[in-house]
């Protein structure tokens, strides 16, 4: 299908293709008039492109698990694993948020807030 085509059933922009083309998250072939010719699967993965990306998965992320989402035998069973992967990184980054409120949240109530770094810079001068 060509790509006017396969930007308007994915509801993406033909811009949006050519960049998912440029960076490998799709392939399509050139056609003897220079159009891009892309095989109906392509569809699928752009549908699923915009959906892992609203789940907080980065292109960089969906490119790097491609080929192993395309080579798995169990499709599902490789999702659940990246799905389980990025909540453990989701996990780690609400400690890591947490423990910064936390910490902006006690420095907020001082006179200065920034008084223990200043004091440990100041006792350091020779």
């Amino acid at each position: 299908m060509r790509i006017g085509e396969l930007a308007a059933q994915a509801g993406v922009t033909t811009d949006t293709v050519r960049f998912y083309e440029k960076v490998g998250l799709i392939a399509g072939r050139r056609l003897g008039n220079g159009y891009r010719d892309f095989p109906p699967e392509a569809l699928a993965w752009l549908r699923y492109v915009r959906v892992a990306q609203t789940l907080g998965f980065s292109l960089a992320e969906i490119t790097q698990s491609a080929a192993q989402l395309r080579e798995a035998p169990d499709t599902a069973r490789a999702l659940a694993e990246l799905f389980q992967d990025k909540i453990r990184v989701i996990d780690t980054r609400i400690a890591e948020l947490t423990s910064l409120r936390e910490d902006l949240s006690a420095r907020a109530g001082t006179v200065c807030p920034l008084q223990a770094e200043l004091t440990a810079a100041l006792a350091l001068k020779p």
